[in-house]
């Protein structure tokens, strides 16, 4: 789930949102919203007796490392659309 926000979510507010922080922090509520809904899913299923996504025995560092990095992905995403967004403003018609 904080993939498929990030993907469809990161570019496109980097991307039409003028401001850089704006598309930041609406990019930043996305995810955060899209984390906890997907952990809370995640940990209940595993109180259910799944373990396919949590084993009750370890702690769950690598899920934290994989969630992080799409996180940074994210706003590297978000960068991106604003850099090209900003170009496409500053181009002056022939």
């Amino acid at each position: 789930m904080i993939a498929v926000a990030t993907v469809l979510l990161a570019f496109p507010l980097g991307f039409f949102l003028r401001s850089h922080l704006a598309a930041n922090v609406a990019y930043a509520i996305a995810y955060l919203w899209a984390f906890t809904f997907q952990t809370l899913y995640l940990t209940l299923s595993s109180f259910g007796g799944d373990e396919s996504a949590f084993s009750k025995d370890e702690f769950p560092l690598s899920y934290g490392l994989v969630a992080a990095a799409i996180f940074a992905v994210g706003f590297g995403l978000v960068a991106l659309g604003h850099r090209l967004g900003a170009q496409r403003t500053e181009r002056v018609p022939i």
